[in-house]
């Protein structure tokens, strides 16, 4: 009996419409039918699709607002911004003034004490500065509203450039440490080590002095040319860096394992891709609290430093300055004739950086798991 002939047998797969164009047809027993035309499918793009970040931002934003330590915070820092942008306004320099941060004097008192508030000059908003709503200071009769005022604009700016500048740096050299690991890491590390064996004042001091005995500082072909308080922000600076390249090395060291950077390394993504696209943004928020907090501080710092006589010159809008100028006036009077001296830009400074330290702790309780579940219970 003979065997029937094994045939391999083939699937013919049928078109569909969705495999044509609208311009085919589809063919059917010889026959041709016109397909209607079909726009193609095209997802509804929501919000959060467009915005991946928003709704972690919204409920870090909620949590913020209703934190009783940043509410405190940011009306403080929003009171003082305030008074750093409407400075013109709240105590318009004198015409012909070259430096705007330079406190006017009053050359009309013949005595050399400091001269006390003026309540009439409080009639009008803003105040006459050249009434001296809060008093003069020094024997050269600068008025204080007109430096606490102008004052906040040089705390703001020294703040900024200093974490600022002490951040880059510290981003940099942390990213290489914990990221390529090995002698490039000890090398490093051990920098940073010898810095962090001097005390963070007494080296601020001693750059402060060496950087002052030059009259230029040579970057990148470029002179320059530092004087007044901007050398005690690049010497603060110099040194305050060291903490931020710790931070950032400890949190690469720990993310550079987990699967998503092995997953980058794995479709040839770079060294530098890798750090900036997936590390930096994944390790970045604990240096962010941290420079919030540490943002008082350095505005302490360089009105410490001003204080000794290392900082702004005489007469400059700074605060730590205003206070050198009244440390002459502390005593006489029993400590309480002329306060104001003392007590006005002593205020501002405090208020200040507590306005930053509540944000900072706020920020803190917000980001950290175990402050928050804490909080919960």
């Amino acid at each position: 009996m003979a065997k029937k002939s094994e045939l391999p047998l083939t699937k013919v797969q049928q078109p569909s419409a969705n495999s044509l164009s609208p311009s085919e047809t589809l063919s059917t027993d010889g026959k041709s039918l016109d397909l209607p035309q079909v726009e193609p499918y095209r997802p509804r793009r929501e919000l959060r699709d467009l915005l991946p970040w928003l709704p972690g931002f919204l409920k870090v934003g909620r949590r913020f607002l209703t934190n009783p330590l940043s509410v405190t915070g940011l009306t403080l820092i929003a009171f003082f911004a305030f008074v750093a942008i409407a400075a013109p306004w709240l105590a318009p320099p004198p015409p012909g003034s070259n430096d705007n941060l330079e406190i006017p004097q009053d050359f009309n008192f013949t005595v050399a004490f400091p001269q006390p508030p003026n309540d009439a000059a409080w009639q009008i908003f803003p105040p006459d500065w050249n009434l001296h709503p809060l008093g003069t200071t020094g024997n050269n009769q600068y008025d204080l509203y007109y430096g606490v005022v102008w004052g906040t604009r040089t705390a703001f700016t020294v703040g900024l450039v200093v974490i600022g500048v002490s951040l880059l740096i510290g981003l940099f050299i942390g990213s290489i440490a914990g990221f390529l690991g090995g002698l490039i890491d000890e090398v490093l590390m051990r920098i940073v080590d010898i810095f962090l064996i001097f005390p963070f004042l007494v080296a601020a001091v001693v750059l402060t002095v060496v950087l002052s005995s030059f009259p230029y500082i040579p970057i990148f072909g470029y002179h320059l040319v530092l004087h007044g308080v901007w050398v005690v922000v690049l010497a603060i600076a110099l040194v305050n860096w060291t903490t931020y390249a710790r931070l950032v090395r400890g949190d690469l060291l720990s993310a550079k394992e987990k699967e998503y950077v092995q997953a980058a390394r794995a479709v040839g993504a770079s060294g530098t891709r890798i750090i900036v696209r997936h590390l930096l943004p994944n390790t970045i928020y604990p240096v962010l609290v941290y420079a919030s907090l540490d943002f008082g501080s350095q505005v302490l710092t360089v009105a410490a430093l001003s204080f000794l006589g290392l900082g702004a010159p005489l007469g400059y809008a700074d605060w730590g300055q205003l206070i050198n100028n009244a440390q002459s006036w502390i005593i006489h009077g029993g400590g309480t004739q002329y306060w104001y001296v003392l007590v006005v830009p002593a205020v501002a400074i405090s208020l200040f950086i507590l306005g930053f330290n509540l944000i900072g702790d706020a920020v803190r309780d917000i980001f950290d798991p175990h402050l928050r579940g804490r909080g919960a219970r």
